[in-house]
């Protein structure tokens, strides 16, 4: 049996479940750590001081197999040096075999956009010369999925994306952007319809390949999922109802 937990500062690492599921059978617990959200706005020490301890918590309640940070923020700002850790990474080196330009976007959240660590992991990847990665302030489109928006507000999401994307799609020359932040998989119909000609790269898939290998033959009967959040069930799983997915939502703090 493979149990998983997966863990986010709230509703954006829904979006890995189903490629995690579809790649090994397994008994996922979330935990949409809402009390604390957003991550992207928290000094890198905060954010240290919140995964360490929600890690260590979730260890303790849950006994897990293997435990995925979902958030891009922390997976890049926060360092735990634990085996059966996977953190969400964006995937640039599969977005610059993608690019005809070079010209790759990363759409992520300010706090990872202005970091040094960032900046690390880029130059650690070795990308071919002719590759120019560059940073997208995406935060108020994780917003627009954190609230809800993206259910029911499509003029304002339009409108948005436009206003965050456009110039900036138009004059860096992208051809590929890296879906970072586990959030902005639900926006993709928006996205697609606004920039049809760029390819748009989620990293759901490396997760759940990382994921399948650690797991191994360990896999469970079955899939499973429950869910819980630091802050308001009902209004989560009110959220949760709107998008197909009819499970209870149970307070952890």
């Amino acid at each position: 049996m493979a149990k998983i937990v997966v863990f986010d500062s709230g509703f954006g690492s829904l979006s890995i479940i189903r490629p995690i599921q579809q790649a090994v059978k397994s008994d996922i617990i979330y935990f949409a750590d809402q009390k604390n959200f957003p991550y992207g706005k928290k000094s890198k020490s905060q954010l240290t001081k919140i995964i360490t301890k929600t890690v260590s918590m979730l260890e303790e309640k849950f006994k897990p197999d293997l435990i995925v940070i979902g958030s891009n923020t922390p997976s890049l700002l926060v360092e735990i040096n634990k085996k059966k850790i996977v953190k969400v990474l964006p995937p640039i080196k599969k977005a610059s075999k993608i690019s005809r330009t070079g010209n790759v976007a990363i759409l992520a959240t300010r706090t990872v956009v202005r970091s040094k660590k960032l900046s690390e992991y880029v130059r650690k990847n070795r990308l071919p010369k002719h590759v120019n990665i560059k940073r997208i302030d995406a935060t108020k489109l994780v917003r627009l999925v954190e609230e809800g928006k993206f259910l029911d507000d499509q003029k304002l999401c339009e409108k948005t994306i436009k206003k965050v994307l456009s110039e900036s799609f138009s004059k860096l020359g992208i051809d590929v952007a890296i879906l970072s932040s586990t959030h902005l998989p639900f926006l993709l119909p928006f996205l697609k319809k606004q920039f049809p000609n760029i390819t748009f790269v989620d990293p759901a898939k490396e997760v759940s390949q990382k994921v399948r290998k650690i797991v191994g033959k360990n896999s469970s009967k079955k899939n499973t999922m429950k869910i819980f959040t630091s802050s308001n069930p009902k209004k989560f799983q009110k959220y949760l109802w709107q998008i197909g997915i009819k499970k209870n939502v149970s307070l952890l703090i």
